[in-house]
């Protein structure tokens, strides 16, 4: 596949950034707000929506509308917009809604954009604490409360050092949740409840693996380029790729993805 050319590398990295500042915008009245309501996508169980996820989906599209007509979007809240450019926005503007309505602030807007073979630049940003990761297209930066600096990856090496997260205690079926168990009990330390924010904290070096199950493609794009322009690996329990979803392994480095494939893997 042809490389991007320099200009529009440059022009995407911006993009990016300007879709990431409109959807704070948008999303920041709502969060914490005493009359902040949400509405259930599904008839058993519990998938909500808000109006901030709307309005910082609606404020990205139409920024896109403007400076990236040809591109095609792919957002959670308001489908497909064909394109011609063979780029692809893939836009979740509330990733962690239950987080978000909750009023913790480990949700965040995730922005990847790319082609069929997946992600090619990705930003992760929290809005409240303003905490933005953004990785690839030669970009692999932090930028916060503690000011810019470059993500690079843990070298961890052994399970038994391992810091793990995922989402829910209850990682999709049942039998996935046993082999998630399986490879938890082997880690030094498995923590819960951080919705899209541990995939920003295995860029930052500070943990070593995310695992989930059941995502969407808007769930894990924005990780995966994120993640790899800092060093690591992002692929399902198979080792095979992930961007269009389903069960996901975050690793730090090649050697630790390995040992936790070992384990995911029988599944």
């Amino acid at each position: 596949m042809q490389k991007l050319s320099a200009d529009t590398q440059a022009d995407l990295i911006h993009v990016a950034n300007l879709l990431a500042d409109a959807a704070r915008d948008a999303i920041l009245p709502y969060f914490r707000s005493s009359d902040l309501t949400a509405d259930n996508k599904l008839t058993e169980g519990f998938d909500p929506v808000t109006e901030g996820d709307r309005a910082a989906e609606k404020a990205m599209r139409d920024l896109l509308a403007n400076l990236r007509p040809d591109d095609a979007i792919f957002g959670e809240e308001f489908g497909q917009k064909e394109g011609t450019s063979g780029l692809t926005w893939v836009l979740d503007p509330i990733d962690g809604t239950r987080g978000f309505l909750s009023g913790t602030p480990t949700w965040g807007v995730l922005i990847a954009v790319g082609r069929e073979d997946g992600p090619e630049l990705g930003i992760i940003d929290q809005p409240y604490i303003k905490e933005r990761f953004i990785g690839g297209l030669g970009e692999a930066w932090i930028d916060g409360p503690l000011g810019r600096r470059d993500l690079k990856t843990r070298t961890t090496a052994d399970l038994s050092e391992a810091i793990l997260f995922t989402t829910f205690p209850e990682v999709g079926t049942a039998q996935e949740g046993t082999a998630f168990q399986s490879l938890s009990q082997q880690t030094k330390l498995t923590r819960y409840g951080m919705d899209c924010y541990a995939y920003g904290l295995v860029a930052a070096g500070q943990i070593d693996l995310v695992v989930e199950a059941g995502l969407q493609s808007y769930d894990v794009q924005a990780p995966i380029a994120v993640i790899e322009a800092a060093g690591g690996i992002v692929t399902d329990w198979q080792g095979k790729p992930v961007h269009q979803g389903g069960r996901v392994l975050a690793a730090a480095n090649a050697k630790i993805h390995k040992k936790a494939l070992e384990v995911l893997s029988k599944v």
